[in-house]
């Protein structure tokens, strides 16, 4: 069972602020957290932030005891809303949870047992940096959180297994370049990548060579002869064999033996086992052109708490050899932040316009020769090397969040944008909080399933 915490970086911040304010006592926090749990993996997802004031506590400065009266009302909402609670305190130069930890522990674990369904749990703020932590178990152990992920400009990643000086010789250059902090956490990561042609397959192919723990892949197309000049390891037996795109991405990242593990989905990502799988990443990848998917994978991201990188080009030609224009994006969207609708990349009438033509084209098409609506572009040409641009940008991006190597922050390059056909290269930071999507931040696992009705046929987990 894999187990981990994910939170925000101004959530971190807040809880460091409060843990240690300067006076070298304890201080403790409680944590309301979504959930993603498919029986293999417990993902927790701080959704609020409970701040226990100093002056109802006793503290020194190896102890902290607050009031229990406070539980009942967090409880109720805990059990009301599915989410799982989590005590947080500091420790000064004690990376381990003490003796009176422990006893802590077991008495908050029986006084909440009865209240909501877990799990819960308990963790720690190391030096106001790093966090570890662990659940209560029915037995009255404390399996460990795997890793604990906290998400914002940088994307920091704390394991509990140290990190070992081996990297084998396929990581070596990796290991070189961004160190072997930054090797070791590829290797533990689950990345979700949604659409595998033309972009997703170059991600697909450079996060498997930089050597990422677990892929999450999501298409349910297959190999057609039109998709080989732009999808790498993709051959003409494949579109022959009409074979499909995620089992061909897989076969290519086994035969390449890096050990990355891989999971297929070949289904659209409206499908509810769809969402629940990359719910479990830790990271995940847009490769789509779809507007309603790309809205429905910002919004899964806020949900759960994911770094989401969302890749965007855009060929316009006339289909005989002129070029009117040749340019992509690249947005990383980090939960809470603003997103793909507030940065105005669509409009929601844009979603319902191509969440018609997903649903019901019949009906999408006679709207749109009647002249109800406005079409949205149902095929785009596209090419590898324009394709494999962006998605060289995108991972560099991601490995520019978790090794931050550049001379400038990383929350001035909040979004990406290239053009080719007029040269020019920019760059912006991130925009005010979306209204729309910031208030889901960490909601996790509800019914139905992200908030939207659509969504509430009971998936079955394979």
């Amino acid at each position: 069972m894999s187990i981990s915490l994910t939170l925000t970086e101004d959530q971190h911040r807040m809880l460091r602020d409060h843990l240690f304010p300067g006076d070298g006592k304890e201080a403790v926090a409680l944590l309301l957290c979504g959930r993603a749990m498919d029986g293999k993996r417990v993902r927790l997802i701080v959704n609020d932030v409970h701040l226990i004031p100093y002056d109802i506590c006793s503290r020194t400065s190896d102890s902290v005891t607050w009031p229990t009266d406070i539980l009942p009302d967090l409880l109720d909402r805990a059990a009301r809303r599915g989410l799982s609670l989590v005590k947080i305190h500091g420790h000064e130069g004690v990376n381990r949870f003490s003796e009176t930890d422990d006893v802590s522990d077991r008495e908050l674990s029986a006084s909440i047992s009865a209240w909501a369904d877990g799990p819960h749990g308990s963790a720690v703020m190391l030096d106001g940096e790093r966090i570890f932590g662990r659940l209560f178990d029915e037995h009255g152990g404390f399996p460990a959180f795997d890793r604990v992920l906290c998400v914002g400009d940088d994307i920091r990643v704390w394991d509990t297994t140290p990190v070992t000086d081996f990297v084998p010789e396929h990581g070596r250059r990796i290991a070189q370049s961004f160190g072997a902090g930054t090797f070791a956490a590829l290797g533990r990561l689950r990345i979700g990548v949604v659409g595998c042609s033309g972009t997703g397959s170059v991600v697909i192919d450079q996060l498997a060579r930089n050597c990422v723990g677990e892929l999450v892949l999501v298409d349910p197309d297959r190999i057609e002869p039109k998709n080989l000049n732009r999808i790498v390891n993709s051959r003409l037996e494949d579109a022959e064999q009409q074979l499909l795109k995620v089992d061909v991405m897989a076969c290519s990242i086994e035969e390449l033996g890096f050990g990355t593990r891989v999971e297929t989905w070949p289904v659209s990502l409206f499908d509810p086992n769809a969402i629940r799988a990359i719910a479990s990443c830790d990271i995940v990848f847009g490769c789509m052109d779809s507007i309603d998917g790309r809205h429905l994978l910002n919004r899964l991201a806020s949900f759960y708490g994911q770094p989401y990188f969302d890749l965007g080009v855009k060929l316009e030609a006339d289909g005989v050899g002129g070029v009117d224009q040749v340019c992509g994006t690249v947005h990383y969207l980090k939960p809470g932040g603003s997103s793909l609708f507030s940065r105005h990349v669509y409009s929601i009438e844009q979603v319902r316009v191509a969440g018609l033509m997903r649903a019901d084209p019949a009906q999408y098409r006679a709207l749109r020769r009647e002249g109800y609506i406005k079409g949205v572009e149902e095929d785009r040409p596209a090419v590898i090397q324009l394709n494999s641009l962006i998605a060289s940008l995108a991972v560099n991006e991601l490995l520019a969040r978790l090794h931050p190597y550049r001379l400038d922050p990383n929350a001035d390059y909040a979004v990406h944008r290239i053009s080719l056909s007029h040269g020019i290269y920019e760059y912006e930071p991130d925009g005010e909080p979306c209204s729309l999507l910031a208030r889901h931040v960490g909601r996790g696992d509800i019914v139905p399933l992200l908030d939207m009705p659509e969504l509430s046929v009971k998936a079955f987990m394979v």
